[in-house]
C-alpha cells in the first residue's frame, strides 16, 4: 500500500509531524499536493461535498479505504500499524495523550505570530504578536518542555513512552527544531533546563531513515508561512 499524504505543497507545519513518522517507518507514500495535481486532490479531501468523512482540514492520510484527519488522529494510526507505539492499550492511549499535548503548544506557537485572528496578515497584529511571543517564551515554552522533560526522565531518559522509539519522540524532536527556528535566543538561553529533550533530539536526528529524510528535498526547509516563523521583533 502507497499512502497519500494530503498537505499544503510549500510548508512543514502540521503534516511534518506526520511525514516523519512515515520516513522512520520506511513506508512508502505520496506528498499529494506536491505533485502534479497540486492543491486539488487536497482540497476534494476535506471538502464535504466530495468525502463523506471528510477532514476539516489537512494533513489527511488516505490509507487504503480509510481517509484520516487530524496530525494526532493521524500519527495513533501509523504508530499502531507500524511499530511507533506501544502495543498495549495503556501505552498507546498515552502516546496518543502526550502527542495531543505536543499539538497544544505547536497552536500556541502559531498563535504567537496570529493572536488576533488567521484571516488577518501578521503585519496587522504586530503589536498584539509581540505581547504573545514574550508570554510565551517567557512563561508557555519553558511550562510545556518542562513537563516533557519529567516525563521523559521519569521513562528512563531514553524514550518519551514504553522502551523504544515512537512517533512521540520524532514529534519532540520536530517540536524542538521548529522552536529553535522561531525562536533561536530564547531557545539557547532555555535548553540547558531540558538536557534529556536534547539528548532525545540528537539521538532521533541521525537515526538512518531521519537523517537521510533531513538531508534530501522531501523536506521543506521552515519558512515565513508555516507554524513555526522567524521574526526577529519578536524575540
Amino acid at each position: 500500500m502507497v499512502y497519500e499524504l494530503y498537505y499544503w505543497p510549500t510548508i512543514q507545519g502540521r503534516g511534518e509531524f506526520v511525514r516523519l513518522a512515515l520516513e522512520e517507518a520506511g513506508a512508502a507514500y505520496r506528498d499529494v499536493a506536491r505533485g502534479k495535481g497540486g492543491m486539488k486532490p487536497t482540497e476534494a479531501a476535506i471538502d464535504p461535498h466530495e468525502e463523506v468523512r471528510a477532514a476539516f482540514a489537512p494533513p489527511v492520510l488516505r490509507a487504503g479505504e480509510l481517509l484520516i484527519g487530524q496530525t494526532a488522529n493521524i500519527l495513533l494510526y501509523l504508530g499502531r500499524k507500524h511499530g511507533l507505539a506501544p502495543r498495549a492499550e495503556a501505552g498507546w492511549l498515552w502516546a496518543h495523550q502526550l502527542q495531543l499535548t505536543i499539538a497544544d503548544i505547536v497552536n500556541e506557537a502559531h498563535d504567537t505570530h496570529h493572536p488576533v485572528s488567521t484571516n488577518l496578515y501578521y503585519e496587522e497584529q504586530k503589536t498584539e504578536a509581540k505581547k504573545r511571543a514574550a508570554d510565551f517564551t517567557a512563561e508557555r515554552i519553558p511550562k510545556f518542555l518542562g513537563y516533557f522533560e519529567h516525563i521523559l526522565q521519569n521513562n528512563g531518559g531514553r524514550h518519551m513512552v514504553g522502551k523504544r522509539l515512537s512517533y512521540v519522540d520524532l514529534s519532540i524532536f520536530q517540536l524542538i527544531e521548529g522552536l529553535r527556528y522561531a525562536f533561536p535566543k530564547a531557545m539557547a538561553k532555555l535548553e540547558p533546563g531540558w538536557p534529556g529533550l536534547m539528548v532525545l533530539h540528537g539521538m532521533v536526528a541521525v537515526r538512518p531513515n531521519i537523517a537521510a529524510y533531513l538531508a534530501s528535498k522531501r523536506r521543506i526547509p521552515f519558512n515565513e508561512d508555516g507554524i513555526f516563523r522567524r521574526y526577529p521583533e519578536l524575540e
